[in-house]
C-alpha cells in the first residue's frame, strides 16, 4: 500500500513538472516574459556567409540588438545572399548606418555587427510597400583581404608569366652570350690598364692646360670687349656723321630744284634776248662796213621792186 501511495506521487509530481516547463517554454516564446518588440531589417551581402547561421546574434556597436532571421539567396542576383533581422524597437538605425559580417575570436561563429550612423542622419524606414528596409552591407575585413591577396596573386602570377617570357632558351642564351663579351671586355680593359692610366694622366694634363689658356684668354677677351666698345663707338660717330651728310645732302637737293625751277628760266631767256643782240650788232657791224655813211645818213633806201617806178 505505501510503494503504491509514492508511486504516484512521483508520478503526479513529474508531470506537474513537465506541465510548467511546457508553459513556461510557451510563455516565453510568445513574448509574455518581458521581451522587447521587434522590428524586421534585411540585408544583402556580396560574399560568402560560412558560419553565420539563423538566430545568429546582431550587435549594435558590440552591444547585443536583436538575430538572424533568415538566411537565402537573392533571387534578384544568385551571386548575392539576403538576410534577415529582427532588431529590438528603438535601435537608432540611420540611414548612412552600415552592417558588416564579423567572426567571434577563435570559435568562427559569425554574427552580423551595425555601425553607428551620423547623428544628423535621418532613421531607417520600411519602404512606401511596407517592406523591411534594407541596410547597407560593405565588405568584412576577410573579404576585403582576399580581394586584395587575389589581386596581388593575379600580378605576381602576371609578373611571373611576362618574366618566364623574357627568360625563354632564347633570351637565356643571348644573356649567357652577353655576360661572356662583358667578360672579355673586362680581361681586354684589364689588360690595357698601364694605357688607361697614361690616357687619364693625359687628360688630366690636358685639362690643366686648358685651364691655364683660359685665364690667358680672359685678358685677352677684355681687349676684345674693349676693340668692340670702340668699334661702336666709331660705328655711333659714322652714323651721326651719315645722318648729317643726309641732312647737307636734302639741302643741296632742295637748292638745286631750287634753281631748275627759278634761275635757268631766268637765264635762258637772258641768253635768248643775248643772242638776238649779237645778231643785231653782227648786222650792224655788216652794214657799217658796206656803207659806213649810213651811221649818219642811215639805211639807203631799198630798191624798187617790179613794177615800181623811181619816186620824184
Amino acid at each position: 500500500m505505501d510503494d503504491k501511495t509514492n508511486t504516484t506521487l512521483v508520478g503526479a509530481f513529474v508531470l506537474g513538472l513537465g506541465a510548467a516547463l511546457v508553459a513556461g517554454v510557451l510563455w516565453l516564446a510568445a513574448g509574455l516574459g518581458g521581451q522587447p518588440a521587434m522590428d524586421g531589417y534585411q540585408a544583402v551581402i556580396r560574399e560568402s556567409v560560412a558560419g553565420l547561421n539563423v538566430d545568429a546574434p546582431v550587435k549594435y556597436l558590440g552591444v547585443d540588438v536583436g538575430k538572424v532571421s533568415a538566411i537565402g539567396i537573392d533571387p534578384g542576383n544568385p551571386q548575392q545572399v539576403r538576410l534577415r533581422f529582427l532588431i529590438a524597437r528603438g535601435t537608432p538605425i540611420q540611414q548612412d548606418s552600415e552592417a558588416v559580417l564579423k567572426t567571434q575570436g577563435l570559435t568562427g561563429i559569425a554574427y552580423v555587427e551595425l555601425s553607428g550612423g551620423s547623428a544628423s542622419a535621418p532613421p531607417l524606414r520600411p519602404g512606401p510597400d511596407g517592406a523591411a528596409p534594407t541596410i547597407p552591407f560593405k565588405l568584412s575585413l576577410g573579404a576585403r583581404l582576399e580581394n586584395v591577396l587575389s589581386n596581388v596573386l593575379a600580378n605576381v602570377d602576371r609578373v611571373s608569366n611576362n618574366l618566364n617570357a623574357v627568360f625563354d632558351a632564347d633570351n637565356q642564351r643571348a644573356l649567357k652570350s652577353t655576360l661572356a663579351d662583358v667578360a672579355a671586355l673586362a680581361q681586354a680593359l684589364s689588360a690595357q690598364k698601364a694605357a688607361l692610366g697614361a690616357g687619364v694622366a693625359d687628360a688630366a694634363r690636358t685639362a690643366r692646360r686648358a685651364a691655364a689658356a683660359a685665364e690667358q684668354l680672359g685678358p685677352t677677351l677684355d681687349r676684345i670687349g674693349d676693340s668692340a666698345q670702340a668699334v661702336e663707338a666709331m660705328a655711333d660717330v659714322a652714323r651721326k656723321a651719315s645722318a648729317s651728310g643726309g641732312a647737307a645732302a636734302e639741302a643741296a637737293r632742295a637748292s638745286v630744284q631750287q634753281l631748275n625751277g627759278e634761275t635757268l628760266p631766268e637765264l635762258a631767256r637772258l641768253m635768248a634776248e643775248l643772242a638776238t643782240l649779237s645778231a643785231s650788232l653782227r648786222r650792224l657791224s655788216e652794214q657799217t662796213a658796206r656803207n659806213p655813211s649810213s651811221l649818219l645818213l642811215g639805211a639807203p633806201a631799198p630798191p624798187p621792186g617790179p613794177g615800181e617806178g623811181t619816186p620824184p
